[in-house]
């Protein structure tokens, strides 16, 4: 009959395609069930993180808070970070890494429950709100020294760069969606329960990290304990001038993107861009670039790695000047779109020469210097973002954080190793395959990363900043 299906029968090719199509896997073969888990907990965290990122600088400035006040609330959780890193570096190379992020996500999701909590009640006070995002701060600093490795542990080594692309573009993608989100909810219904939600997501990740099966082979405690083995983790440090230079660099770029995110950001908004649910908007511009970027990353293989990627930095000088402005939005908006492409490109070249040059086994030590240096001089920047306007100006400090971003930039690539280190493929070890689970799945898992932030201990936004790293 005219209009009808034509008959087809059980082995005709045509009735099998769909069939066939629905086997397809939705994700690259390289990219299995570990790398899923993974891929999963990482967008949870960076989804809640993102919108909490806005929740406490406007719980602070609703209670009255001026910028020295949201300074030192933002300050605080940098400054846990930097008194407990070196432990957590040493504890993740002792012990299952995968073990040490589950308790740290446990501990992010207890202390930003009580976080939210507080700020629902009434009016908490500000030393109460330093005192737990200080706690969320010292979890993160046994976090992200641990999840430097996990990227490679859970996909095919051959397409570390693919992987490490896919990984960003998965904390970008959150990164997004919660920035604008996390803004229009808290001009929406209030910073508590951006909060709440963001609790709630480091939950359910310290679920999903439980269940990731990666085999960890026991490494024997050092002789001389862990003093000996942050010692041999410094040595790997500095013997690598590109490594230490441009950690170095990081520890006051990352100061200055976190003054800006944290305390000038919120309130040149409020005063000229109309409060959360704009800044929100801008934020997230931020977060479209890094997407962007971590999609011409998964194509373009610089061979020249560091060279190609602290050009990338650069850019980082245009949201403090769009910001010295006192702009439009779409100006605002366009500078953090042009930062967020190239600082991914900078972040996937970082990961790519970690994994390249630092060997496994002393990872998480390297990584926790990487941290320590990248993100020293962020509590400091932020506790004197307030001071320092009202003694310059806010107008001028924003000008000479530019400048300064562009000068440790220029000096970085002076640096020869810098300009000559080279993207080695075979470089990379090859992951080990899972062994059978006995009891809880608890093995062994970058930044990280990074936010898990991607470093040195930065990606974007600042400090979770070029960050969950």
């Amino acid at each position: 009959m005219l209009g009808e299906s034509p008959l087809v029968t059980p082995d005709d090719p045509a009735a099998r395609a769909p069939a066939s199509r629905s086997r397809r896997p939705a994700m690259p073969s390289w990219a299995g069930r570990n790398f899923q888990l993974l891929l999963g907990a990482s967008f949870i965290t960076n989804l809640g993180s993102s919108g909490a990122t806005i929740a406490a600088a406007y719980a602070v400035i609703d209670q009255g808070g001026n910028a020295t006040d949201v300074g030192l609330v933002a300050a605080a959780r940098t400054l846990a970070m930097v008194v407990f890193l070196l432990v957590g570096g040493a504890v993740a190379d002792r012990v299952p890494r995968q073990r040490v992020m589950v308790l740290a996500n446990t501990g992010n999701a207890l202390s930003q429950g009580l976080f939210a909590l507080l700020v629902l009640s009434g009016h908490p006070a500000l030393w109460q709100m330093a005192a737990l995002t200080a706690t969320g701060g010292a979890a993160q600093a046994f976090f992200s020294p641990a999840s430097e490795g996990l990227v490679l542990s859970t996909a095919e080594t051959a397409h570390a760069g693919k992987a490490f692309s896919a990984y960003r573009l998965s904390m970008n993608g959150a990164t997004i969606g919660g920035l604008a989100l996390g803004g229009a909810l808290v001009a929406g219904v209030g910073p508590g329960w951006v909060l709440a939600v963001d609790a709630t997501g480091f939950a359910v990740a310290a679920g999903l990290r439980s269940r990731i099966d990666v085999a960890t082979a026991a490494r024997p405690a050092s002789p001389g304990g862990i003093l000996r083995e942050l010692h041999e983790g410094w040595r790997e440090f500095v013997s690598r001038s590109w490594l230490w230079g441009i950690v170095l660099q990081f520890g006051f770029v990352n100061g200055v993107v976190g003054a800006c995110e944290a305390v000038y950001g919120p309130l040149v908004a409020r005063e000229h861009l109309g409060g959360a649910g704009p800044w929100g908007l801008a934020l997230a511009a931020s977060g479209v670039g890094t997407v962007c970027g971590g999609l011409l990353m998964m194509r373009w293989k610089p061979r020249r790695i560091l060279l190609i990627g602290t050009l990338g930095v650069f850019p980082l000088a245009l949201p403090p000047a769009a910001l010295a402005f006192a702009p439009r939005l779409w100006v605002l908006t366009v500078a953090m779109f042009v930062a967020g492409v190239a600082i991914e490109v900078f972040a996937v070249g970082w990961m790519l020469a970690l994994h390249q040059e630092i060997p496994e086994e002393k990872m998480s030590r390297v990584s926790a210097y990487d941290w320590l240096g990248s993100v020293a001089m962020t509590p400091l920047a932020m506790a004197a973002a307030g001071p320092a306007a009202d003694a310059f100006g806010r107008t001028r400090t924003l000008w000479g954080s530019a400048a300064l971003v562009v000068l440790l930039t220029g000096a970085v690539l002076a640096l020869p190793d810098v300009r000559r280190l080279e993207r080695r493929v075979a470089a990379y070890p090859v992951a080990r395959p899972a062994a059978p689970p006995v009891g809880p799945v608890l093995a062994e898992p970058v930044g990280p990363p990074v936010a898990e932030p991607v470093g040195p201990a930065a990606s974007s936004p600042a400090t979770r900043a070029v960050t969950d790293r």
